[in-house]
């Protein structure tokens, strides 16, 4: 099997294109082997590059541990990326099908190449019940992005250790979103290991933590569900962008410095959060395939 070696921002995944080759019979296992940075090719996790009836290409994720997810912010920048270089869809900007919806995309083309690219990232979902947690709303902030539905905004998350003050939002996948005054390994490797798995998010839930730096900039990192802590995570910067406003912390635009680089947000106001990042191609290689991942 023929696989790409990509990532935005640090947040890295192995790409199959499936317009050349059949779709693996077994993504989940394949994502657990492939995704093993000892044994396999090391990564967050599997893309598959699929054809869609919807728009150009479809994307399929599925994190390390073999679970499939909604979509990436990072990884759909990488998927337009090798759409565009690999001359599947040569327009500069496209659609790609995700299990969030289909989302738009602007690249940013040099030399024939796409270097970074714009994702319309769609709506932020803020209702409890479509996150989804268990976690009581807040009726006492006035905003009128919560005007019809009070949200999770700055409310208490007990835990084992201490308790979090948290905001949730969906990106098309969970979020669940701390500031805190500074960033240390203790609140992403412990405390974001406890999130994730937390009873109150029936599906798991990725764990943001950021560092306020002004209103227009922030420094964060993520415990995602099914991968760790990875360098980079697109609808976490997403989610945080939102919870900044709604938490009245940050601006509506702002640059997130993540381990792996920066991204830049904008909650527009026609309620749509648009993610800039990079996105790289690192190396092809031939995975070969035992019997049953084929």
């Amino acid at each position: 099997m023929q696989f790409t070696k990509m990532h935005g921002a640090g947040n890295d995944y192995v790409y199959v294109d499936c317009f050349r080759q059949p779709v693996p019979k077994n993504p989940s296992q394949l994502a657990r082997k492939i995704s093993d940075r000892h044994f396999g090719v090391g990564a967050d996790g599997l893309i598959l590059i699929v054809p869609s009836e919807r728009a150009a290409v479809r994307m399929r994720m599925f994190n390390a541990d073999g679970s499939e997810a909604e979509m990436c912010g990072n990884g759909v920048r990488c998927v337009a990326k090798y759409v565009y270089d690999h001359g599947i869809c040569r327009r500069p900007a496209l659609t790609i099908e995700t299990g969030a919806g289909v989302l738009g995309l602007e690249l940013d083309v040099a030399a024939g190449r796409v270097i970074r690219a714009r994702v319309d990232m769609g709506e932020p979902i803020l209702q409890p019940e479509r996150i989804p947690t268990t976690l009581p709303v807040n009726p006492l902030v006035d905003h009128p992005a919560v005007a019809d539905h009070p949200a999770v905004i700055d409310v208490d998350l007990p835990l084992r250790d201490e308790t979090l003050r948290v905001t949730c939002v969906s990106m098309g996948n969970p979020h669940c979103v701390t500031f805190v005054d500074r960033l240390t390994d203790r609140w992403v490797l412990q405390i974001g290991r406890q999130v994730e798995c937390d009873a109150r998010f029936p599906n798991r839930v990725n764990a943001e933590f950021v560092e306020v730096l002004s209103p227009a900039e922030v420094r964060m990192r993520v415990w995602e569900r099914g991968s760790g802590e990875t360098l980079a995570c697109g609808t976490g910067a997403c989610a945080v962008c939102v919870a900044g406003v709604l938490a009245e912390r940050t601006a509506r635009k702002i640059l997130a410095h993540l381990p792996g680089g920066d991204l830049e947000l904008h909650w527009a106001d026609d309620n749509h959060v648009y993610l800039t990042g990079p996105a790289v191609e690192v190396f092809t290689g031939e995975w070969p395939q035992p019997q049953g991942e084929s």
